[in-house]
């Protein structure tokens, strides 16, 4: 595995831990808050958990249940951002609110440079998705 495989391993569990941990906290000791934002933030966790066993599990089946994760991730990180700038009280506050900056915009970037790390060519290769003489 390369340092970035390396990285995205170590940092997709903690997190999935911090994430979830939050999630959990705000459905069900803060009724302030609207159900919808832990409920997102738990949805997230969830994903980074599935995308770190796929990083660590070495087959073409679990690269693409992680291109597929990381994909979703992206996606609602991206959508989720742009709606709690757009409209706040529509979702409350989760995890990916304006884009994670709560997170110091890791989870914005972490998906992006996930999918590179698993498109690149000799990441394929060590996931069996291509051969390795294959370009």
């Amino acid at each position: 595995m390369s340092a970035i495989g390396y990285v995205l391993g170590i940092s997709y569990p903690l997190l999935a831990l911090s994430t979830g941990a939050r999630g959990i906290y705000q459905l069900f000791f803060r009724e302030d808050l609207p159900k919808l934002a832990p409920a997102l933030s738990i949805f997230s966790s969830l994903l980074y958990l599935v995308a770190a066993v796929g990083f660590f599990k070495r087959s073409p089946r679990a690269w693409r249940v992680s291109v597929t994760a990381l994909s979703i991730e992206a996606i609602g990180v991206l959508m989720i951002g742009t709606l709690s700038i757009l409209a706040p009280d529509l979702l409350g506050h989760t995890a990916w609110s304006r884009f994670a900056m709560d997170y110091g915009f890791f989870p914005l970037l972490q998906p992006l440079l996930g999918l590179a790390w698993l498109l690149y060519r000799p990441t394929r290769a060590a996931f069996g998705v291509i051969q390795k003489n294959e370009t």
